[in-house]
């Protein structure tokens, strides 16, 4: 008779995400990963955003009622579950996000990170791949 088991080997993940919230599937298909593995017990030590993925944390966004607000949803998620959302700031700066800090350095008149996100280095990225057992590209 074999022995059987009822363990679950959890996964610890870190995902890359390159696609904008609306232009690509890749960023909704991020997002509802992340919810599904966070709900069956799995962890997601870090979302990192590159390129138009930037745009995830613009909290200028402002989709029509009858859309999903994926900006919103990444927040949920991160009030929920507490994975880090870090934007590459590189990307962000090209693209307009800024926080406080960005948007005073380069003399702009208002900061439009979304809350919940945060603006960092590629070290970030390769910190994340590191210490995840999986790495996932959207986008």
């Amino acid at each position: 008779m074999g022995i059987e088991s009822n363990s679950v080997d959890f996964v610890k993940y870190a995902i890359f995400v390159k696609a904008a919230p609306f232009s690509h599937q890749g960023a909704s298909t991020a997002y509802l990963f992340c919810k599904a593995a966070l709900q069956k017990g799995h962890t997601i030590n870090r979302v990192f955003f590159y390129g138009d993925g930037a745009l995830n944390g613009n909290a200028f966004i402002a989709p029509p009622q009858d859309e999903t607000n994926l900006v919103t949803h990444w927040q949920q998620l991160t009030k929920q579950y507490g994975v880090e959302l870090i934007i590459c700031v590189a990307a962000a700066l090209r693209r307009g996000v800024l926080d406080i800090t960005e948007a005073e350095r380069y003399e702009k008149t208002a900061a439009n990170l979304a809350t919940g996100f945060t603006i960092s280095g590629l070290g970030q990225l390769i910190e994340a791949s590191i210490n995840a057992e999986r790495f996932i590209i959207f986008g």
